[in-house]
C-alpha cells in the first residue's frame, strides 16, 4: 500500500519542480526590465564601494583589497571560486564557477584595475548627479564588473539555472595589456559556448569586432664620429631613421581599417657626436589577422632602400592583444541583443570599434566557439579621464541585455 503511494507523491512533486521551473523560465521582457529597475540602487552601491579603492595596474594593495571583496560577492552567489596570481602583473585572477542544469556554457569577463594613480580615489570620490555617476575608472571597468554580479542576483532572485555553467571572470591587469591573464581568457573561452566581455559601450550598443595591437620597433645601427671635425667619418643613424620614417609611413591600409602611427623617436647623445644609435615605434591597429604578416613583409622590403650606406637597419612587429575580427557567431549574438532589446522597446546597436580589449584573447579565428561580444557592460564615457562617467538610465537596460541573453541563449536547441 504504501509503496503504491511513492508514484503518485513522486509524480507530484515532480510536477510541482516543473512548474516552478517553468514559472522561472517564463518571464515576461516587461518584468525583467522590471526587475532590473529594482536592482539599480543596489549596482549603484556596488559601483561606489569599487570606486573607493585604489586599482590601477601595479597597485597591489587595492588590487587586494578588491580582489578579496569580490570573490566574498562571487561565494555569496553561490559560486566555486579560486583565484591565481597574475603573474607578471600585480593582483589576482578570480574565477567564479555556478553550475546550472542547462547545456549552454558562458564566459563572463571583465578586468578590475584601471589607470589611474594612487590616491585618485580619495581625490575625486564616487559622485552622482541626475543623469550621470562620476569617478575613477566608474566605466572602465568597475562598472562592468557590478553589471556582472548584479546581472547574477537577478538570475539568481529568478530562480533561473537552464544553462549549464556560468563561469566569472575579473583579471587585475588588462590596461598594461593583460600579460598576466591573457592565457587564463584564451584557455577559458575554449572551454564555453558564449563569451561576454563588459568593457563600457558610449552608446547603447554591443560590440562585434575590436582593433588588434602591435608595435613595430625600428632600429638604425650607424657609425660615431666628431659633428664638427670628422663628420664624413660617422655614418648618422638619425638621418638614415628620419629617411626610413618618411618612407614607412604609409604602412596603414585604410579600406581594412590598418593604421601604423610613428609616436616614439630617440637617437643621439651630445651636439658634437654624430650619432651611432637611433630608433623609433609605431602603434598598429588592425582587425584583419593578416595585416600583421602583410604589414612586416612591406615594411622589411622599404628598409632595403637606405640614404647612408653603411648603416644597418633593422624592422620587427611585436604582436600584443589580438583583434576580435568581424565573424558570424560575434554578429548572430549581436542578432539576438538586438532582439531582446526590441522586446522592452529599446533600440541595441551592433558597432566595431577601434579599440583593442581582451575579447581578442577569447575570439578563436575560424570557428564559431565561443560567439564573443563585447562592450555588454554599462553605458559610459571619459575613460582614462577626469570626466570619466555612467550613463544611469542605462543600467537597468544593460543588466536586462545581460540576464535576457543568458536565459535565451541557455534555451535555444543545439542545431
Amino acid at each position: 500500500m504504501h509503496v503504491r503511494a511513492v508514484a503518485p507523491i513522486a509524480a507530484a512533486v515532480a510536477l510541482c519542480l516543473s512548474s516552478l521551473s517553468a514559472i522561472a523560465a517564463e518571464i515576461k521582457p516587461t518584468e525583467l526590465l522590471e526587475q532590473a529597475k529594482a536592482e539599480q540602487s543596489a549596482y549603484i552601491e556596488t559601483v561606489k564601494q569599487l570606486v573607493a579603492v585604489d586599482t590601477g595596474t601595479g597597485q597591489a594593495a587595492g588590487l587586494a583589497t578588491v580582489s578579496q571583496m569580490l570573490v566574498e560577492r562571487l561565494q555569496a552567489l553561490g559560486a566555486e571560486v579560486s583565484t591565481s596570481p597574475a603573474t607578471p602583473s600585480a593582483g589576482d585572477n578570480i574565477v567564479g564557477t555556478l553550475k546550472g542544469n542547462g547545456s549552454k556554457d558562458f564566459l563572463l569577463m571583465v578586468h578590475y584595475d584601471t589607470v589611474f594613480a594612487e590616491g585618485t580615489a580619495a581625490e575625486r570620490p564616487f559622485r552622482m548627479d541626475e543623469q550621470r555617476a562620476y569617478g575613477p575608472g566608474v566605466a572602465d571597468a568597475k562598472g562592468g564588473v557590478a553589471m556582472i554580479l548584479h546581472a547574477l542576483e537577478l538570475l539568481q532572485a529568478q530562480q533561473f539555472d537552464a544553462y549549464g555553467t556560468i563561469t566569472v571572470l575579473f583579471n587585475p591587469d588588462e590596461e598594461m595589456g593583460s600579460a598576466g591573464s591573457k592565457k587564463i581568457i584564451a584557455e577559458l573561452a575554449r572551454k564555453h559556448d558564449y563569451v561576454f566581455s563588459y568593457e563600457p559601450p558610449d552608446r547603447d550598443a554591443v560590440t562585434t569586432a575590436t582593433n588588434g595591437i602591435n608595435a613595430v620597433m625600428l632600429e638604425v645601427k650607424g657609425k660615431s664620429s666628431h659633428a664638427g671635425s670628422a663628420p664624413e667619418d660617422g655614418r648618422n643613424a638619425v638621418m638614415e631613421l628620419a629617411h626610413q620614417l618618411v618612407q614607412l609611413k604609409d604602412l596603414g591600409d585604410p579600406d581594412k581599417g590598418t593604421t601604423v602611427n610613428w609616436t616614439m623617436i630617440a637617437g643621439g647623445e651630445k651636439r658634437n657626436i654624430i650619432p651611432n644609435k637611433a630608433t623609433a615605434e609605431a602603434d598598429m591597429r588592425y582587425s584583419d589577422i593578416s595585416e600583421t604578416e602583410r604589414v612586416l613583409a612591406d615594411a622589411q622590403k622599404i628598409i632595403e632602400n637606405k640614404l647612408i650606406d653603411d648603416t644597418r637597419v633593422e624592422l620587427r612587429v611585436d604582436q600584443g592583444r589580438p583583434p576580435l575580427a568581424k565573424n558570424p557567431a560575434s554578429e548572430r549574438l549581436a542578432e539576438t541583443a538586438q532582439r531582446l532589446y526590441g522586446e522592452i522597446d529599446q533600440r541595441i546597436e551592433p558597432i566595431a570599434m577601434r579599440f583593442g580589449t581582451d575579447a581578442g584573447y577569447a575570439y578563436v579565428p575560424g570557428s564559431d566557439k565561443p560567439a564573443v561580444l563585447e562592450t555588454m557592460g554599462v553605458v559610459g564615457a571619459g575613460l582614462h579621464s577626469e570626466d570619466e562617467y555612467i550613463e544611469l538610465s542605462s543600467i537597468a537596460p544593460r543588466l536586462y541585455l545581460t540576464t535576457a541573453m543568458i536565459r535565451a541563449l541557455s534555451a535555444e536547441q543545439a542545431p
